[in-house]
């Protein structure tokens, strides 16, 4: 489709501002305040974000997968550790995680690096997951070819049996990663694309630099 086949889709952001004398200090209470107006907003699995990753190849990845857990040391989330998201943060750590609330007219955009959370942290959010979602975490080679659906069901009965009376252990080739963000971006869409935009840029001493962006 040509651009002029699309203009009807523009839309005008009106519901906030973004002002640095009313942010946070921090960006990771920044982040909270917005996670709990994203929460009062009742948005739809408003913690899902985008993950970005460069391999081996040069070519840039990205996918969606699901927030479990943030705090000052970071932004966690969960995968199989033999597939392509995995084997391209193994190879560069450097990664960007972007939420995108458009209930809110908000983005986040967080730049940082990505390393495995303990054994121990993995296991108890495993332990804490749905038997069907356990099985499958065992079941799938994420991310290989395989031979199709019909492969995918016979491998999945193969262990909900292997499991069927006890407990269901956490995969070896499972677990989190942690991004330690070095950037945060606060993005609120403003009238006429000039959106307000505040970046936290971490120093080399740990202080947190707030400067505001160009839209």
């Amino acid at each position: 489709m040509k651009p002029e086949e699309l203009s009807h889709l523009r839309k005008e952001y009106t519901l906030h501002t973004l002002n640095e004398d009313d942010v946070e200090v921090s960006p990771f209470k920044q982040f909270e305040r917005w996670w709990q107006d994203a929460e009062r907003s009742q948005i739809g699995e408003m913690n899902a974000m985008t993950l970005a990753t460069s391999g081996k190849e040069g070519l840039t990845d990205a996918r969606t997968v699901l927030l479990k857990a943030f705090d000052d040391k970071g932004f966690v989330f969960f995968t199989n550790y033999n597939s392509a998201k995995s084997s391209q943060l193994d190879f560069n750590a450097n990664c960007c995680l972007l939420f995108f609330w458009k209930e809110l007219e908000r983005q986040v955009r967080i730049h940082g690096i990505a390393e495995k959370i303990s054994v121990k942290e993995s296991i108890e959010y495993f332990d804490s997951r749905p038997d069907g979602s356990k099985i499958g975490a065992w079941a799938s080679p994420q991310s290989v070819v395989v031979a199709g659906t019909s492969w995918l069901k016979e491998t999945f009965q193969y262990y909900a049996e292997r499991f069927r009376h006890g407990k269901i252990p956490k995969p070896p080739h499972w677990g989190g990663y942690r991004v330690k963000p070095v950037r945060i971006e606060f993005w609120q869409g403003r009238p006429s694309r000039m959106h307000d935009r505040i970046l936290y840029s971490e120093s080399e001493t740990g202080v947190w630099k707030m400067e505001r962006l160009a839209p």
